[in-house]
This record gives C-alpha cells, sequence and structure tokens, in this order.
C-alpha cells in the first residue's frame, strides 16, 4: 500500500509542478517522474536546511517535493531536455 501512496503522491507532485511552471502534454509517466525525482529534490533540500521530517506525508513534505520538482523542471528546461 505504501508504494501506491508513493506512487500516487509522485503523480499529485508532478502535476503540480507542471501545471505551475505552465508545461503541457507530458502525459501520465512524465509526470510520474518529475513528481517522484522532484521530491527526491525537495526532500535532500528540506535536509540540507535541516525542516524536519521531509519524508513523511506532511504539508511540509508536499510542499518541499513541489518545490524540487519546480527546480527539476525549470534545470531540465535550461538544458532544454
Amino acid at each position: 500500500m505504501g508504494l501506491i501512496l508513493w506512487i500516487l503522491f509522485g503523480l499529485i507532485v508532478g502535476w503540480i509542478a507542471n501545471t505551475i511552471m505552465d508545461v503541457h502534454g507530458k502525459g501520465f509517466f512524465k509526470n510520474l517522474i518529475i513528481g517522484l525525482i522532484g521530491s527526491a529534490i525537495g526532500g535532500w533540500i528540506g535536509d540540507l536546511i535541516d525542516f524536519g521530517p521531509i519524508g513523511t506525508f506532511t504539508l511540509s513534505g508536499f510542499i518541499f517535493a513541489v518545490i524540487g520538482a519546480i527546480i527539476l523542471i525549470w534545470l531540465l528546461r535550461k538544458l532544454r531536455v
């Protein structure tokens, strides 16, 4: 059940980040990948600034995951991937 929750979390985070960054037509799997990798980036950033439990399903974890996904989309745009 935990894996399913993480996949849903990644999809939601990826969709929100793509919506904020005005990215259209990326599809299910790209939203999932962006959400999961972005969540890892956001967790790493939260850990660097010692924000607290980022790896859990909390509001702060969700916010850092979205921030991480936005950073990932920005980096991919800069690299033109």
